[in-house]
């Protein structure tokens, strides 16, 4: 079975063998693919942000220089990390030093407070935190104090400060429970020896879709993420000249790889980071660095369509735009092609791996009104009804889901484990959905009774 970390659920050998034959895994670690994309795509640019411009060769000296400044302040491998940053290059750089020493990233939105945040640290014993030390009015570093106050396991923050800005608690290196604290901006090291790290583990923890205080974590590997995200890339035909908008924020599914950030770092394109979906910042970044891609919701969708003739735009660059995240009426989807001037492209992502896209090629009528279709020749479907029972085409039904890049089983939580998932290792989405004759599925919203909206019943840390 897989190498993963204790409270993780690894793929059964059958189906490790079958993904390795099918070549979806290959064993390399998505931070020993930032070092060769540098090597193959050095001088070309990687990350932008403003006025801000990163090449890969940069990308990854600064990933490496900070995995060392980490590893000196005190991290190691295998310990967990609660990232919370904006859409920011730093988002990018931390994540990847991470890995690269072999610590594990917990993504958080950024708008999670302090019940969320205590709960990340407690499942997960998480001895860091990566945030701003204030964003948008939020004092996060008296969050993130607090929490360290109360529990055993948080003891290092690294605070972040954009450019420009100085942090209220710079003088502060150490408070009374012992949590050190660190700009991090300051964590830079010469470079070490590289430290091997296998594909098979653990890469970053996702956290579940539901609002609650208490979600639940997902754990994603090296070899199921850069599969996802390669072959999202591949799908959408993604080359070195596509530039992808990050609208999105940065740790959510749509924008991390379907194909997201990972998928345009793989081939040499351009990622383009604004810190909020408002149409002003998003039109003039498009506009600035001709971007090609992007993911947004249908509720950012409309908010562009609605507010595109108030200002003077150019959209011409674009040619594809992802939506996802909740259902879209028709009536926004017919309107995205020619207001945007983007091809609609209909996703159905979740972080707990399913991907469902239209192609680029598909009939019209496709586009408008379904999800697609799995991402993955070896992603196995089924549409059940409420006895489990495969329900036929065009009758709607709970999705469930198993395949190389969809989970086995969320992070130390064998209660909510039983319910969400079959016997046979499918995971019970909670989507309601239907096939259509074609083979297409349109999801069209949440059972009342998801498995994973119930009570959190785990404690936190078993």
């Amino acid at each position: 079975m897989t190498e993963m970390l204790d409270g993780c659920t690894p793929w059964p050998e059958v189906f490790v063998d079958r993904y390795w034959a099918a070549g979806h895994w290959r064993g390399n670690t998505l931070d020993n693919l930032l070092r060769g994309w540098a090597l193959q795509y050095g001088p070309r640019t990687a990350l932008v942000h403003g006025g801000t411009r990163i090449t890969y060769a940069a990308l990854n000296r600064r990933v490496d220089r900070m995995a060392a400044g980490f590893r000196l302040r005190g991290l190691r491998p295998g310990q967990r990390v609660v990232v919370q940053l904006p859409n920011v290059p730093e988002f990018v750089i931390t994540a990847f030093a991470l890995m690269r020493l072999g610590a594990v990233p917990v993504f958080c939105r950024l708008s999670h407070r302090g019940p969320e945040v205590s709960h990340l640290v407690q499942v997960t014993h998480a001895v860091g935190y990566v945030g701003p030390s204030t964003y948008e009015g939020f004092d996060h570093t008296a969050m993130v104090a607090d929490i360290a106050a109360r529990g055993p396991f948080l003891r290092r923050v690294f605070t972040f400060e954009a450019p420009g800005t100085a942090s209220p608690y710079g003088g502060l290196t150490t408070d009374p429970s012992g949590c050190h604290y660190f700009p991090l901006g300051s964590i830079d090291a010469p470079t070490e020896r590289a430290v091997a790290h296998s594909a098979d583990q653990v890469a970053f923890f996702l956290l579940s879709g539901d609002n609650a205080t208490a979600p639940h974590l997902i754990p994603r590997t090296h070899n199921d993420y850069a599969y996802q995200a390669r072959a999202a890339a591949e799908l959408v035909s993604l080359t070195e000249n596509d530039v992808y908008l990050v609208a999105l924020p940065a740790e959510s599914p749509l924008a991390l790889g379907c194909p997201g950030i990972v998928g345009t770092l793989s081939v040499g394109g351009t990622v383009v980071l604004v810190e909020n979906p408002e149409p002003d910042a998003c039109f003039e970044a498009i506009g600035r660095e001709r971007v090609t891609i992007t993911s947004v919701t249908p509720a950012v969708a409309q908010r562009w369509l609605d507010l595109l003739p108030t200002v003077q735009a150019d959209l011409s660059s674009l040619r594809l735009v992802q939506v996802g995240g909740a259902p879209l009426h028709r009536t926004v989807a017919e309107r995205i092609g020619p207001e945007l001037g983007g091809r609609l492209q209909q996703v159905f992502g979740m972080a707990e791996g399913l991907l469902t896209l239209t192609r680029p090629a598909d009939p019209d009528e496709a586009v408008l009104t379904t999800q697609g279709r799995p991402l993955s020749p070896d992603d196995e479907i089924r549409i059940v009804d409420a006895d489990g029972k495969d329900v036929p085409d065009e009758e709607p039904g709970e999705l469930h889901a198993r395949g190389p890049y969809t989970l086995r089983g969320y992070y130390r939580a064998p209660g909510h484990n039983a319910r969400s998932f079959t016997p046979d290792g499918y995971f019970r989405t909670g989507g309601l959905a239907r096939r259509t004759s074609d083979g297409n599925l349109v999801v069209t919203g949440r059972l009342s009774d998801c498995p994973r909206r119930a009570d959190h019943e785990d404690p936190p840390g078993r």
